[in-house]
């Protein structure tokens, strides 16, 4: 069963475009640890991601899209937020144990955590926030999407050895 789009306010279309790319994210550790590419591998982009993509996302979010509601899903949000970065800190860790369990557990919680956004709370904070204040956030959003750029395929592995 296909579900249809989620159609989102153009001010916050952007969070919507940066889930994709952090789904992307969570398919392509999935798939390193399918095709049991060297963890250090997957490690290397975990960081790489990490700094570059989700970091400044949460950053976001939580700056223009959070602060205005406390509401439980909002801080349900934030509790995920400080979880999954909890979980990259361990992962990154130099004597890290178990890392391709906890790269599991990471690839899970940001999939269940973008869905929570896309299918319950986005939806509460469009109605809550209201039209001027959308407004508002989308004229202080980013202009472009982080670029996933990086140049270590190991999720097509072994083609890019």
């Amino acid at each position: 069963m296909t579900q249809k789009p989620i159609k989102r306010d153009e001010n916050i279309r952007h969070f919507s475009k940066e889930h994709h790319f952090s789904l992307l994210f969570c398919w392509k550790i999935r798939q390193g640890i399918k095709k049991d590419v060297d963890r250090e591998r997957i490690r290397r982009y975990v960081k790489y991601f990490w700094v570059k993509c989700l970091q400044p996302h949460f950053q976001t979010e939580e700056e223009l899209l959070f602060v205005p509601s406390g509401s439980r899903m909002v801080q349900r949000a934030l509790n995920e937020h400080k979880l999954i970065g909890e979980l990259v800190a361990v992962i990154l860790k130099p004597a890290a144990r178990d890392v391709s369990k906890k790269l599991s557990l990471l690839a899970d919680a940001i999939n269940d955590h973008v869905r929570f956004e896309e299918r319950q709370l986005f939806p509460h904070l469009e109605k809550k926030l209201g039209r001027t204040k959308l407004q508002s956030i989308g004229e202080h959003m980013p202009e472009e999407i982080p670029a996933d750029e990086y140049r270590d395929d190991f999720w097509n592995w072994p083609s890019t050895l």
